[in-house]
């Protein structure tokens, strides 16, 4: 079965590529078929790290959106959609419109909405504004990513918090990586993967820098495990 990730938040700086990077590697480790999209018009993290997997998508081209369902229904495999901020309104009008969750549901496939946050008030009322605009009918998934927020203490005491257990939605908890170590990362522009297991080299990382990607990487693969993806 084909599924569709949307990779979203909404708001900028919450860590949706972090996330579309892990989850890539993820699945390339465990040779599981995927297709990445990135909305990023500045090429994005998933064409820099991942480009023999990923293709630009235009959010605002009803057309580019099309392709999202056409790979989904040309093979069984994982589509992964790296949104950019503030791309909510295209996706969610070409969604109505298209009549996309109707059209996933008859050919056996599964949306997902994954909303990363931190631990802003507002990434909680947009978490509230997707779950009233879908509920039950396309599966969500929150991430509180704990790299980008300290104390998640507003959100598990908001009645959003007890909508979530209601409907029975998933909430992963993504490790904070050491912030110099993920600046390292970002600054010699390395794949996690590539920070990781690269040895040699002025672009390297220290001995311990590199076991401390590898012990937030198996971190987050914990919590991927949780959703049987």
């Amino acid at each position: 079965m084909s599924r569709i990730h949307f990779i979203g938040g909404e708001k900028g700086g919450v860590g949706k590529s972090v996330v579309a990077r892990l989850l890539a590697q993820y699945w390339i480790d465990r040779e599981t078929p995927w297709t990445g999209f990135d909305t990023d018009r500045s090429h994005g993290a998933l064409l820099r790290h991942y480009g023999e997997f990923s293709q630009p998508l235009e959010i605002s081209k009803m057309e580019d959106l099309d392709r999202l369902m056409e790979a989904a229904t040309e093979a069984d495999q994982q589509v992964l959609v790296d949104l950019a901020a503030q791309s909510e309104q295209d996706l969610h009008r070409w969604i109505a419109t298209s009549g996309v969750l109707e059209l996933a549901s008859e050919h056996g496939i599964e949306v997902l909405f994954w909303h990363v946050m931190d631990d802003g008030k507002d990434s909680l009322e947009l978490l509230d504004r997707l779950l009233g605009r879908y509920g039950s009918q396309a599966h969500c998934v929150i991430v509180l990513n704990h790299g980008r927020g300290e104390n998640f203490a507003t959100y598990h005491k908001s009645p959003v918090a007890q909508k979530v257990v209601e409907m029975g939605v998933p909430v992963l908890e993504l490790p904070a990586l050491y912030k110099p170590t993920m600046r390292n990362i970002d600054h010699r522009d390395k794949s996690f993967w590539a920070a990781m297991t690269h040895k040699e080299g002025p672009s390297a990382l220290g001995l311990v820098e590199r076991h401390r990607v590898k012990v937030w990487m198996r971190g987050a693969n914990a919590e991927f495990e949780k959703l049987g993806i």
